[in-house]
């Protein structure tokens, strides 16, 4: 099944680059956040694609609204789809956005794909499988990650979009030795850390379960032995995420 999610995470990219080079028309939705009509282009092509699939798996969408906890409290699995994760860097035109797609399982992701268009950069993690990268038509790479050793100087990864005062006092209450910065958008932030770019990545803001559940699937499943637990939780009565971080 992950290779029919592949092809639908590249038709949607496919449909965000169609706007990419045009100026891009920018709105604002109700939490100020922006929206471009990549993002619904995107989000319609991947719904109705996912539904083609006839699985009977429900799908929640950032940009379809979210049903009640009352209709979902008892799904066992449903989609989680970002269609078009960092718009700010969409806008900005510096490649770092990605269409994200997730299932979850009993409250966990058990298959994540995340990719960016701009670059034909291709992330995807499943139980069972693994994790890999893949580059434009180059083979897909098996990716790995290990957990920090706190005594060790460590390569963190950044937010392009979101520097804050929080990530420098939680550096020095962790007594964190930090050998170098990685700056990224998107939920390529997470894949960084799966793929041993960056050794440890600190979200200490809020975020959307439909944010970092597919790179969540890609980071977990790109441990040596076993599975790298994040300790996010899926179908929330409410989806905001508190602060979470990667690596460790």
């Amino acid at each position: 099944m992950i290779e029919k999610i592949i092809e639908i995470a590249k038709e949607a990219g496919k449909r965000i680059l169609e706007y990419y080079e045009d100026e891009i028309e920018v709105t604002s939705k109700s939490d100020e956040s922006p929206l471009t009509k990549a993002d619904l282009a995107a989000h319609f092509i991947i719904k109705e694609s996912i539904e083609k699939l006839e699985l009977g798996i429900p799908i929640i969408s950032e940009e379809s609204g979210v049903p009640s906890f009352e209709q979902r409290k008892d799904w066992k699995e449903f989609w989680i789809v970002d269609p078009l994760d960092g718009t700010k860097e969409f806008i900005k035109k510096n490649g770092e956005f990605t269409v994200n797609i997730a299932l979850i399982r009993n409250g966990k992701p058990i298959l994540g794909v995340v990719y960016a268009p701009a670059m034909d950069l291709l992330y995807y993690g499943q139980e069972g499988l693994g994790s890999f990268r893949k580059t434009g038509e180059s083979e897909a790479i098996k990716i790995t990650s290990n957990l920090i050793d706190k005594s060790e100087p460590i390569s963190i990864i950044e937010s392009r979009s979101h520097g804050s005062d929080e990530l420098e006092k939680f550096l020095i209450e962790q007594n964190l030795k930090v050998k170098n910065r990685v700056k990224s958008g998107s939920s390529l932030k997470i894949c960084l850390v799966a793929d041993g770019t960056a050794d440890l990545y600190p979200r200490l803001a809020p975020t959307m379960e439909w944010d970092v559940a597919a790179g969540d699937a890609v980071y977990r499943y790109s441990a040596k032995n076993g599975v790298h637990e994040s300790g996010i939780k899926y179908n929330k009565e409410n989806l905001l995420n508190t602060n979470f971080v990667i690596g460790w």
